[in-house]
């Protein structure tokens, strides 16, 4: 139990706690998207066209794996969510290539004194089966954020038959200060 502190009358800050004066070392972020989908659209995943009859729904390209990376680093870095850097509500995001989302997310991040120092991303998809374009993705995905392949964890799971009309994300960020 953290006693409080006499002078204030509030919880000791976590800097006294932690016996830092400057901001953390490392941040983690969390983020997570789903998309219903549909016949005639593009199943689009980390930036990689997935062959498939049925695509995310979406008002830019749906890339849920992109769209809840861009979440992961910007709430590490407790700045929001993509929906307030590009609304759905604007023409001028309709179709957009969701790696101009993450070069944006990956901007703030920067401009907040940190680095992503690795990924880690599950996929929620029946069919088709991503298995086979586990290493382009996690290649792209990679690319994208200046990482080596190794440090982006890639998971492909089912709903088993629970969801089988939508694809769905989750991603977690660990951001390194830049200067470290």
């Amino acid at each position: 139990m953290l006693e409080l502190d006499w002078q204030t009358g509030h919880s000791p800050s976590r800097s006294r706690i932690l016996g830092m004066t400057a901001s953390l070392p490392f941040r983690v972020g969390y983020g997570e998207d789903a998309h219903r989908l549909s016949a005639g659209r593009p199943l689009v995943l980390g930036g990689v066209t997935v062959p498939s009859e049925r695509g995310a729904e979406a008002h830019s390209d749906g890339d849920v794996i992109l769209h809840t990376l861009a979440d992961a680093l910007l709430s590490g870095v407790a700045a929001g969510d993509i929906g307030q850097y590009f609304p759905d509500t604007d023409a001028a995001w309709r179709g957009l290539d969701s790696a101009r989302i993450v070069e944006r997310a990956l901007e703030v991040v920067r401009e907040r004194g940190y680095t992503p120092g690795n990924l880690a991303l599950v996929v929620t998809l029946d069919r088709p089966k991503l298995g086979p374009l586990r290493a382009e993705i996690a290649a792209n995905v990679a690319q994208l954020c200046g990482l080596a392949p190794s440090e982006v964890g890639l998971s492909f799971k089912t709903s088993e038959g629970l969801a089988p009309d939508h694809v769905q994300a989750r991603a977690t960020v660990l951001l390194v200060r830049a200067n470290d």
